[in-house]
């Protein structure tokens, strides 16, 4: 009988060592997964800081892009109508035309 008293007990403590080990495992794996939360947080924060950068930098770009385009075809059309007045005169009074035909209806 003896012997039967002993693995038991010994089951027992191994029981409840085991249970305790669960528990300091849990709340070990509780505290990992909130660590890696703020890790991704962070890095989330971060990827809209730099993502936030990126497009006010392109938006800047094609700003600076679109301006010098404009300038360009000012330009252009300032060169054309000093080069031929007359045919500029009469693309404008055709458009007006057009747009006067437009409009009245």
């Amino acid at each position: 009988m003896a012997q039967t008293a002993g693995p038991k007990g010994a089951a027992e403590q191994n029981g409840s060592h085991s249970a305790e080990d669960l528990a300091a495992d849990i709340e070990q794996l509780k505290a990992d997964i909130a660590a890696l939360a703020r890790q991704l947080q962070e890095t989330g924060q971060h990827s809209y800081g730099a993502a936030r950068r990126a497009a006010s930098e392109g938006v800047e770009q094609l700003r600076a892009q679109g301006e010098a385009v404009y300038e360009n075809v000012e330009r252009q059309l300032a060169d054309t109508v000093r080069e031929k007045p007359v045919t500029s005169l009469a693309i404008a009074a055709g458009i007006g035309f057009l747009f006067a035909l437009m409009t009245r209806r």
